[in-house]
């Protein structure tokens, strides 16, 4: 099997963090970086206004409290499909915990994107939200399915 060839990333001009570089890039929708960028750091200003505190602090908790440690995959076995927990990886922990992180925060409906990034992020460096409810629910399907881990591979 052929490893992949990962491009290298420039890190975001005002916060110089690469890990936010990929998060405004998951948000970007269309091609539209620029947008992205403003929605992110519009978030990032609001963070700062309403706790206080340095946002890219409060956006890389939110990261690690979001990421999840176990996933169940889908898996045939004699006509039979299983849910066979698997652990993940790391760079997959951060892909789902940005998913899930901008998805909680598209659902929101009535408020500018920002404002809805921003409490988002917020509700999930307090252990709080519904991206960290996704991932306790994934943790759980994995926990109930843990019969099936032998035929992880």
């Amino acid at each position: 099997m052929a490893t992949t060839k990962f491009r290298k990333l420039n890190p975001d001009p005002v916060y110089q963090s690469i890990e936010l570089s990929k998060f405004t890039n998951t948000l970007m929708q269309r091609g539209q970086k620029e947008t992205a960028r403003r929605v992110v750091y519009r978030a990032l200003d609001i963070i700062k206004e309403k706790t206080k505190q340095d946002p890219m602090l409060i956006f890389q908790e939110a990261v690690r409290q979001v990421s999840p440690l176990l996933e169940v995959k889908s898996k045939r076995v004699g006509g039979a499909t299983y849910q066979v927990p698997h652990e993940v990886k790391g760079d997959r922990q951060q892909t789902l915990a940005f998913r899930w992180i901008i998805e909680s925060a598209r659902s929101v409906k009535g408020r500018p994107m920002a404002e809805k990034l921003a409490a988002e992020l917020i509700a999930a460096a307090e252990g709080e939200g519904s991206a960290v409810q996704k991932k306790i629910n994934t943790h759980k399907m994995a926990k109930a399915n843990q019969a099936f881990a032998h035929f992880a591979r």
